[in-house]
């Protein structure tokens, strides 16, 4: 009797997939019949159209329906396919003209009374049909801000199933996206809070100017969350393709502020120790969803309290810190999340933790040695910083305080990274270790003679060493020198093996 097609987008992991909704209609017993792999919820979309088409003024045809999504072997979750489904039968039966639809992606979840409700992961849904050349999108009022975010493609917006039939029958008009409000941010913390905690801020800088991870150790009061807290307000602002990819991820956590979308600060994630692993790195039943490692993509993820986190949450860190991606492999499908992120761990000296540090600790040796085991040695290899923070001394709390600010620090921290940039086009955590060892930039006999003489007597791995080095060129950066030297180096292998 009828046929038409319609395109949606099926996002996996960071990925969009242009998804093909067909729809039939013939003779027979009247049912809708959905195929092409749909999950529970896209299931359940046949009783959602129906009222809503309803609702909408618009009489529901009594016909076999059937409604096809292509490619079928690709899994389809969610219910960011009602719009598309609805237009495609309403297409299929005359209702409206199927040729205006041919270059549109459709994006919404519908509600009974014909509304069209917001949902997760429009930003790289609209990215996906801007790649596969569709000229338009038309997406739910609520999520017009976002997907205007991409660019070569139109963007329309509709609050109602009912507005779009009407546009599409020459009778109304869709709605344009909003321009992005100005958005009153809380304020910047600042560096110069932190008093009489030399090393820490020392440490922070260098981790913000390289892109290192950092472990800050010391007794509660020392200034540890108050530095990891800092430690985004010195990096640089998300040039525009960061921004885009941050955005993304939390597009699809469903995190993303709907009045001002785009996220330009390093997103600082700081999950509760009683985090699982799947909050912590991603997962869920079904299609993997972001965790906090993913939604610090391009800044911090801060682990107050380290050694209280479950072990298997802590291993799972291992891998994305190393690879910077986040593998998710479940039955029905493997999702892939960028983690390029500053790993930042605090932990208390002890179990008892007493303000004062050593001169007050309870614990026997062994659960001290016990407490600080739960941070791996694999984990910790990986962190390139390791800091003591002695207790803070009443001279630097009652004193007159004249620290350096957050901007003063972050403008030294620029300076690095376009240093690092210009030399070998990333920063120094993320360069490779065939390049600091290759004939170019491969640092003399009599700079790494000490670092030479720790991995000889098994004190430092091949990753600690090449950890050892590109921190040093980190330090060079600040300074404003070409090349790293023996001073650079000691100072290096210093600040790594500063666990207490």
């Amino acid at each position: 009797m009828g046929y038409a097609q319609v395109r949606a987008v099926a996002v996996v992991g960071m990925a969009g997939q242009l998804v093909v909704v067909e729809s039939d209609v013939a003779s027979g017993l009247p049912c809708l019949v959905m195929s092409g792999l749909p999950d529970a919820a896209l299931t359940q979309s046949r009783d959602r159209v129906r009222a809503a088409v309803v609702n909408s003024g618009e009489t529901w045809p009594q016909r076999r329906l059937t409604v096809n999504l292509l490619p079928a072997h690709l899994p389809k979750h969610g219910s960011s396919f009602d719009l598309a489904v609805a237009m495609s039968l309403l297409a299929a039966v005359g209702a409206v003209p199927a040729e205006a639809l041919r270059e549109a992606v459709l994006i919404g979840e519908l509600g009974l009374d014909g509304a069209v409700r917001p949902v997760r992961g429009v930003l790289p849904a609209v990215l996906a049909a801007m790649r596969h050349g569709l000229r338009y999108a038309v997406v739910p009022a609520a999520n017009a801000v976002e997907a205007a975010l991409v660019p070569g493609i139109v963007v329309k917006a509709t609050d109602t199933l009912r507005r779009l039939i009407d546009f599409l029958r020459c009778d109304g008009q869709l709605l344009d996206p909003p321009p992005a409000a100005a958005v009153d941010e809380p304020p910047l913390l600042d560096l110069a809070d932190v008093v009489g905690q030399d090393r820490g801020r020392r440490a922070v800088e260098l981790a913000a100017a390289g892109g290192h991870n950092l472990a800050l150790f010391g007794p509660p009061g020392a200034g540890k969350t108050m530095l990891a807290q800092r430690l985004p307000t010195v990096l640089p602002p998300l040039d525009d393709a960061a921004a885009l990819e941050v955005t993304a991820v939390h597009s699809l956590a469903g995190t993303l502020p709907a009045e001002s979308p785009l996220i330009r600060r390093p997103p600082f994630q700081a999950p509760h120790h009683t985090a699982s692993v799947a909050a912590l790195v991603g997962g869920g039943s079904g299609i993997g969803r972001p965790g906090a490692l993913s939604k610090a993509h391009h800044g911090v993820l801060f682990l107050d309290e380290a050694p209280e986190f479950s072990a298997n949450a802590l291993e799972a860190l291992r891998q994305p810190l190393e690879e910077g991606v986040v593998r998710i492999s479940r039955s029905r499908a493997e999702v892939v999340y960028p983690a390029r992120t500053q790993l930042v761990l605090a932990a208390n000296p002890c179990p008892c933790a007493k303000p004062g540090g050593d001169r007050h600790c309870e614990c026997a040796p062994v659960a001290r040695r016990r407490y600080l085991s739960r941070l791996s040695g694999p984990l910790l290899d990986r962190v390139d910083l390791r800091v003591m923070l002695a207790p803070v001394a009443p001279a630097a709390l009652l004193g007159e305080h004249d620290a350096e600010s957050s901007e003063a620090v972050a403008g030294r921290v620029v300076r690095a990274r376009a240093s690092a940039a210009e030399r070998w086009g990333t920063t120094n955590a993320l360069v490779s270790a065939r390049t600091l060892r290759g004939p170019r930039f491969r640092l003399p006999g009599a700079c790494t003679a000490p670092l030479a003489k720790d991995v000889e007597r098994g004190l430092v791995s091949a990753r600690g060493h090449d950890r050892v080095i590109r921190l040093a060129w980190t330090m060079c950066d600040l300074d404003g020198r070409t090349f790293p030297d023996l001073a650079d180096v000691c100072e290096a292998m210093d600040l790594r093996r500063g666990t207490p």
